[in-house]
């Protein structure tokens, strides 16, 4: 997809990081940025104004633009991900049953070669990363 490198290349350059891109109904990019230290509305229009310009120079169909935060309940994609949330409670959903279940929630543990160690209920459950429908925080309350 040309408009996923065209994002992702300009917020990695502004120094964010890029979580993710969906169309919605009606026109609507959105995009989720990050970075360590959390995003401002600062933030956010600094991106959106700098992906205003580049989508006008390079002819990107949209109608609208949305640049938010990821949120707490933030998805989780790449491997690099699960590394920097390790400790983390995540909530999981699997595209083929594992153990005969298909929705885990538990604490991130060890990330190599594409799995992930999950704790469950003390239990230590390993999960390929490429068998994941979904992943998400569970925010800290």
């Amino acid at each position: 997809m040309e408009v996923l490198r065209l994002v992702e290349t300009t917020v990695n350059g502004l120094g964010y990081e890029l979580v993710d891109v969906e169309r919605a109904g009606r026109g609507l990019l959105r995009v989720f940025i990050d970075k360590p230290e959390g995003i401002s509305v600062d933030d956010c229009q600094a991106v959106s104004n700098q992906l205003t310009r580049l989508f006008l120079v390079e002819n990107v169909d949209y109608e609208r633009l949305e640049v938010s935060s990821p949120g707490l309940d933030r998805l989780l994609k790449k491997e690099a991900d699960f590394v920097r949330f390790a400790g983390k409670k995540v909530q999981l959903k699997l595209r083929m049953p594992l153990a005969g279940r298909r929705n885990f929630a538990g604490v991130i543990g060890a990330v190599s070669d594409g799995i992930v160690q999950l704790d469950v209920d003390g239990s230590q459950v390993a999960i390929e990363l490429s068998n994941l429908d979904k992943a998400r925080l569970v925010p800290e309350l």
